[in-house]
């Protein structure tokens, strides 16, 4: 069963998607999370106390995430890409806090912005394990990015290439740059 903070964040993470940082009072995340406003100040004592709860756990989930993309069959790579194509998410559910993340980061100033910076080198040292070129590496990462931002504006993937031709594209020019 969830606790009560985690189901906070949780209804932070909804709000802050659906309806943006306006829409993510107080008193509607506790209404979400079906608890008190005082339940939701216990674990969160301000709205940036819960903004800085939601940076906490981008950051515990990007260190999941590097784990598994460090720990994945087919590697970093196929993991990232496979992970950062709209629609998909990360077993850690790292995903859907970045993208809520993203929709503070102006708000919350320099602390989003310094952890969604450290997210991306998480994501860019493991991909650095498979990746020996820094250019290449950088070049997938940037691929996946594109991915995720199709994500975060709900654009779908167009064009006559399919997720999986990029996948073995980026694989062939991989493998001639080793």
């Amino acid at each position: 069963m969830t606790g009560a903070r985690d189901r906070v964040l949780d209804a932070y993470e909804s709000l802050l998607l659906e309806q943006g940082p306006s829409g993510a009072t107080l008193d509607a995340v506790a209404a979400a999370a079906e608890v008190s406003k005082g339940g939701l100040l216990y674990h969160f004592g301000s709205k940036d106390a819960l903004a800085g709860g939601l940076l906490e756990r981008l950051r515990e989930r990007s260190t999941r995430d590097a784990e598994l993309m460090r720990s994945d069959p087919d590697g970093p790579v196929a993991y990232y890409l496979r992970t950062s194509v709209p629609g998909a998410a990360s077993p850690a559910g790292l995903t859907r806090t970045y993208l809520a993340t993203l929709r503070i980061a102006d708000a919350s100033g320099t602390a989003a912005r310094e952890v969604l910076a450290r997210v991306d080198a998480d994501g860019l040292a493991a991909l650095r394990e498979e990746i020996t070129d820094p250019v290449l590496a950088w070049l997938v990462q940037l691929v996946g990015d594109g991915l995720y931002l199709r994500t975060l504006t709900g654009a779908p993937l167009t064009g006559d290439v399919s997720v999986e031709e990029l996948r073995s594209k980026l694989r062939s020019l991989l493998a001639a740059s080793a």
